[in-house]
């Protein structure tokens, strides 16, 4: 077994592959005549950040089994080719947990106790204690926004200094935020209570600006933020706007939008630290991330385990090819479903019928689930099934012979919260275009790819030409336009009908716009947008 280690590791890291008898390690001062041909015959390749292992990289490794990224982002490697490859693509997500949450409570006491301020002053030969009284954290409302792995550690620590915790997560079961003493909350309540706010989310168009001049208006007089997470949470003219007013106490940066920072609004801000995206910058965490993607690695070579991996489980040419339009068609479902779960998400569960129950099922399972939890963090069509575990989220299958309706094969994936029920059904049309088939318990047959609106109305007349001369008056082209009425279901009161208009969008304003104008028209209950994409 041969392992090309592109960029330096840790002596601990290195151990790890060292135990094994019979196992060539290349280290970086050993590569000679270039990666490329160290890669001819090497098993796996272990990079960080700074290797692309880009396609045509990866043309010239034809016995390749893994990659190994010591990191959680893989921008670096191209997944799609690496499938394509058979070549298994894996991470190191949560490995740094623990210190990014540790400096989050750091930045916490800092902004608290004014610590920069009294450090400056002091090297200054100042003694100015009269202007340096602070504020302890005990008894103040920490809101955490993102409760996965780092803001489950992030809320452990803050119950230690007798913090008070709201938290928002719509894809976290209430039962892991109970145990973590963290009461759930919608986003708007948490923004109104917290006394400190931080960010533990991923970047997805849901969270971009989450932090906002709307959110931040909401928000307590004097509130600290923190971000550890994605610069791109947060409109810095905005906050940086509400911290000069005085709305915002102050803010504590360790992520930005543009890296490294050279022209920011913060610049010359007293109450605002900033800290050049050191999160998972410590000994043990990068200790950590090493010596975890080493084992993970070592068992996918020697025993075929698949963890932490961001693309496709392995399966045979064969296999893939059969399975992978329905993979595609779960994970639009899934998206599709997402944000029509009122409540927290406690339970999902898989229907397959027809030819798919017949065959391996596990990646469209994680595929549905992918989908639905995509504006999680680090979620992905191999771990998503542990990531539901983790979070409290049961999960249960059912496989029938035969699909009803005259489709071959149907998914359906149905989701309950303690405040309700949404489902849905899909199939794949001519071998490729995957197709809704149903929604809440109404027959309807919509494309599941694109640009939706998803409207739910009034069964009376003229909504369907009111929708037409909105979206006519925004210059929106509809490309498909599905209906469908209530005739038995218990998900939808009896008298209200279902349309899924496929749009070409001209701009995101046109589109929001809109939107706003459809929510306006009486026999309109609900409006949401669904980005699904090409195929």
């Amino acid at each position: 077994m041969k392992i090309v280690l592109a960029e330096k590791v840790s002596p601990a890291t290195l151990a790890v592959f060292q135990e094994e008898p019979n196992w060539q390690i290349v280290t970086p001062d050993q590569i000679k005549n270039g990666l490329a041909a160290e890669l001819a015959d090497a098993d796996a390749l272990i990079v960080r950040s700074a290797v692309q292992a880009d396609a045509k990289l990866l043309e010239s490794a034809p016995k390749l089994r893994i990659i190994g990224r010591a990191g959680v982002g893989v921008d670096n490697i191209d997944a799609d080719a690496a499938t394509h490859r058979g070549i298994v693509v894996m991470n190191t997500p949560g490995a740094n947990a623990i210190a990014v949450a540790e400096l989050t409570i750091g930045l916490m006491i800092t902004m608290a106790r004014f610590i920069p301020r009294a450090n400056a002053t002091m090297h200054a030969g100042k003694w100015d204690k009269k202007s340096l009284q602070g504020q302890e954290l005990r008894g103040k409302t920490l809101g955490i926004i993102g409760l996965g792995r780092i803001g489950q550690e992030v809320a452990r620590r803050a119950r230690s200094f007798g913090m008070e915790l709201i938290g928002y997560d719509p894809f976290v079961a209430p039962v892991i935020a109970r145990e973590n003493g963290v009461g759930l909350a919608p986003l708007d309540e948490v923004f109104r209570k917290a006394d400190y706010l931080t960010l533990h989310v991923g970047l997805t168009p849901q969270t971009e600006g989450l932090i906002n001049a709307t959110s931040l208006a909401t928000m307590k007089k004097g509130v600290r933020i923190v971000n550890c997470a994605r610069g791109e949470l947060i409109n810095d003219a905005a906050l940086a706007e509400a911290i000069q007013s005085g709305k915002i106490g102050g803010a504590a940066l360790d992520v930005f939008s543009q890296e490294p920072l050279k022209e920011s609004p913060y610049h010359g801000l007293e109450n605002v630290i900033l800290s050049p995206h050191i999160g998972g910058s410590t000994d043990e965490a990068q200790e950590a991330i090493g010596i975890q993607l080493a084992q993970q690695v070592r068992d996918y070579l020697k025993l075929g385990v698949v963890q932490n991996a961001v693309n496709f489980p392995s399966l045979t040419h064969e296999e893939y090819q059969q399975v992978a339009p329905y993979v595609e068609m779960a994970e639009r479902l899934g998206a599709f479903l997402s944000h029509a779960t009122p409540g927290n998400l406690e339970n999902i569960q898989i229907n397959y019928a027809g030819r798919l129950a017949q065959g391996k099922t596990e990646l469209v399972r994680n595929a549905s689930i992918s989908g639905i939890l995509a504006d999680s963090d680090n979620v992905n069509r191999i771990n998503a099934a542990a990531v539901a575990q983790e979070r409290g989220i049961r999960l249960q299958e059912e496989k029938k012979e035969f699909a009803s309706g005259g489709a071959g094969s149907v998914l359906k994936l149905t989701l309950h919260s303690a405040s309700g029920v949404s489902s849905g059904s899909a199939t794949v049309l001519h071998g490729s275009s995957p197709r809704l088939l149903s929604f809440d318990g109404i027959d309807i047959e919509a494309p599941l790819t694109g640009t939706l609106v998803v409207i739910r109305n009034h069964d009376v007349p003229g909504v369907i030409g009111r929708i037409g001369t909105i979206l006519g008056e925004h210059r929106i082209n509809i490309a498909n336009f599905a209906l469908g009425r209530n005739v038995r279901s218990q998900s939808v009161p009896q008298g209200q009908a279902l349309a899924v208009v496929q749009i070409d969008v001209p701009s995101a304003a046109a589109a929001n716009d809109a939107l706003a104008a459809l929510r306006k028209v009486e026999a309109i209950v609900s409006v949401r947008l669904v980005e699904l994409g090409k195929i």
